[in-house]
C-alpha cells in the first residue's frame, strides 16, 4: 500500500469481496539525501503517504504494517540503477523493484504472516490455462502495467491477485468516491521514479555518486566514423535517442546514437540512424510458454510508452534470444525491457543488450 488511489481501492475491493486482508507498506528510500533540491516530501512511499495508507487501514478496520526495507531497496534497485548508467545503459528500475522487492520481499512477508495470496494496485490480469498461470494486459490499455511485470514466475503469479485489472482508472476513482474517500479518488498520478521525485536522474547521480562529474568526466562526442565533434559532460549523463541538452551545433538535429562507456565517447548522428529492426535480449523469463516458439509473430514492446511492433524470435540460447522486427523502431536502448505479447497475453520478456 503506497497511500495512492490504486492500492487503496484494491484494498476496498478485496475487503468488499469477503477477503480477510492485511496491509503492507514499505519504507524504501528516505535514506537518500537529495542535497540539491527539496523533494524529500514528494513522490510515493514517503512518510506522508505511508501514514495515509495506515489511516485508510484504520478506517476500514484491517491491520497495517510498515516494513523498513531501505537497505534491500538500496542494494537491489538503487545500486543497480547507478551501475547501469555507469556502464552506458539505461535501466528500468520498476522492473527490478517488482522482481526483487514487490515479488521478492513481499512474497516472503506474505508467507511469514500466514497468508496465501497477495495483491497490488497494478493494472494487469492473471488467468490459469492448462495448469499454467498467464499474465494479461489490464482492461484499461492506457494504464496497463503488464510491461513491468514480465519477470514474474509461475509461483509468484499463482499467489497474486490484481483487483484493478478489469477496471479503468476512471472506474477506480469512482469506487473511491462511492466509498466516501473523495481525497483518495482525486489523487494525482505518480509518473516519476519513486526515488527521483523531481524526475531528474542526472541530479540524482550527482547526489548519489560523489565525484561522478570528474570520473569519468568529460569525453568526446564523435560521429559514426570516429571524428571528434565536441566535448560532453561524461557518458552517464546521456541516453540513447537523446536530443535535448547536448549543447552542440552540427547544422542538423543531432541524437545520441550509441555510448562507448569504456572510452567515454558518445556517437552522435541523425534520427534515421536510430532506426533498427533487430535486437538481442538476455535474462529472459517466459510466462505463457515454458519456451516460446521461434519464427512465430509476436507483438513486441521495447519500452513502456511505445506501441508494440510485430516481430519474431529467430534464435535462442540458454540465456537470451535474437529478435527481428517487421519494421524498424526508434532508439532501441540497452538496459530497457523488451516484452513479447500474444494478443493480451504476456509471452515473456528480457533485458535489451548491446
Amino acid at each position: 500500500m503506497s497511500g495512492g488511489t490504486d492500492s487503496s481501492v484494491s484494498a476496498m475491493i478485496l475487503q468488499q469481496a469477503g477477503y480477510t486482508i492485511e496491509g503492507i507498506s514499505f519504507k524504501m528510500w528516505e535514506n537518500y539525501h537529495l542535497s540539491s533540491c527539496d523533494v524529500k516530501d514528494q513522490g510515493c512511499c514517503n512518510a506522508e503517504t505511508l501514514l495515509e495508507a495506515r489511516e485508510l487501514a484504520k478506517k476500514l478496520n484491517f491491520p497495517h504494517n510498515i516494513i523498513d526495507i531501505r537497505d534491500e531497496f538500496d542494494h537491489y534497485v538503487i545500486q543497480n540503477f547507478i551501475s547501469e548508467y555507469k556502464q552506458g545503459r539505461t535501466p528500468n528500475p520498476c522492473v527490478v523493484c517488482n522482481t526483487h522487492i514487490k515479488w521478492g520481499i513481499l512474497l516472503d512477508e506474505m508467507e511469514k504472516m500466514g497468508h496465501t495470496k497477495y495483491a497490488t494496485g497494478h493494472y494487469a490480469r492473471i488467468r490459469e490455462e492448462n495448469g499454467r498461470y498467464i499474465l494479461k494486459r489490464g482492461v484499461d490499455l492506457k494504464k496497463d502495467q503488464s510491461y513491468f511485470l514480465w519477470t514474474l514466475n509461475q509461483k509468484q503469479l499463482s499467489h497474486t491477485i490484481f483487483p484493478l485489472g478489469e477496471f479503468t482508472k476512471a472506474k477506480v476513482r469512482e469506487i473511491a468516491r462511492d466509498n466516501g474517500f473523495e481525497g483518495i479518488a482525486g489523487k494525482k498520478e505518480s509518473q516519476e521514479i519513486c526515488f527521483i521525485p523531481d524526475n531528474d536522474y542526472r541530479r540524482f547521480l550527482r547526489d548519489a555518486v560523489p565525484g561522478i562529474e570528474k570520473t569519468p568526466g568529460e569525453g568526446w562526442f564523435v560521429d559514426k566514423h570516429g571524428k571528434k565533434l565536441g566535448k560532453h559532460k561524461g557518458f552517464p549523463f546521456y541516453t540513447i535517442g537523446q536530443r535535448r541538452g547536448l549543447n552542440i551545433a552540427l547544422g542538423y538535429p543531432a541524437y545520441v546514437i550509441s555510448i562507448d562507456a569504456k572510452n567515454n565517447t558518445i556517437v552522435l548522428g541523425e534520427s534515421k540512424e536510430l532506426q533498427q529492426n533487430e535486437l538481442n535480449i538476455k535474462n529472459c523469463n517466459w510466462i505463457k510458454y515454458p519456451q516460446p516458439p521461434t519464427n512465430t509473430p509476436f507483438d513486441i514492446k521495447i519500452r513502456y510508452n511505445t506501441a508494440p511492433v510485430s516481430g519474431q524470435i529467430k534464435a535462442m540460447n540458454k540465456n537470451g534470444c535474437h529478435i527481428v522486427l517487421e519494421k524498424p523502431v526508434h532508439a532501441i536502448t540497452a538496459g530497457q525491457s523488451a516484452v513479447l505479447y500474444e494478443g493480451d497475453n504476456v509471452v515473456g520478456g528480457g533485458v535489451i543488450c548491446q
